[in-house]
């Protein structure tokens, strides 16, 4: 995969031009900020790093669990959209109505609120219908979660 630029998305449903605020990283934005990422989930960045991407959260107290650190489901809902951010970064055909099949978590530690948390991940495999991903959770030198995911490519539009 290592002859594969980064790629902007350039589709209707995304903004993922620079981010003039962060040099060297892309904004991760649905336009219709009504649906889940941009409810849930707030302002989100990637980056390519090598044959890696990064996706970073800025996690805040309404991402948090009654022990003031970051819930698992956000940090579920992290990897989940992690992987498309990577297929969608590293050039993969069929990205445009992906869906994942299975996506399988492993906690390692706690993120705290007011600090970025990162999701790498990179790609094992791909095949023509399938994209096999895994990653790493974490906030700073941290290790938050693994994790591994298959994806199903959309169909030709």
């Amino acid at each position: 995969m290592t002859d594969r630029p980064l790629k902007v998305v350039e589709d209707a449903a995304f903004d993922n031009g620079p981010d003039p605020d962060n040099p060297g990283w892309h904004r991760w934005e649905l336009h219709d900020v009504s649906r889940f990422n941009g409810q849930v989930m707030g302002k989100m960045l990637v980056r390519l790093e090598g044959e890696q991407v990064r996706t970073r959260m800025f996690p805040e107290h309404r991402h948090t669990n009654l022990l003031d650190i970051v819930h698992g489901a956000t940090t579920l809902a992290l990897m989940d959209i992690s992987i498309f951010s990577c297929g969608h970064m590293r050039g993969i055909e069929g990205m445009a109505g992906s869906v994942t099949l299975d996506l399988s978590a492993q906690f390692i530690g706690g993120a705290v609120p007011n600090q970025p948390l990162d999701s790498v991940v990179e790609i094992l495999r791909e095949t023509k219908r399938l994209v096999f991903l895994r990653g790493l959770v974490v906030q700073g030198e941290e290790k938050v979660g693994a994790f591994a995911a298959t994806i199903r490519k959309g169909r030709r539009q």
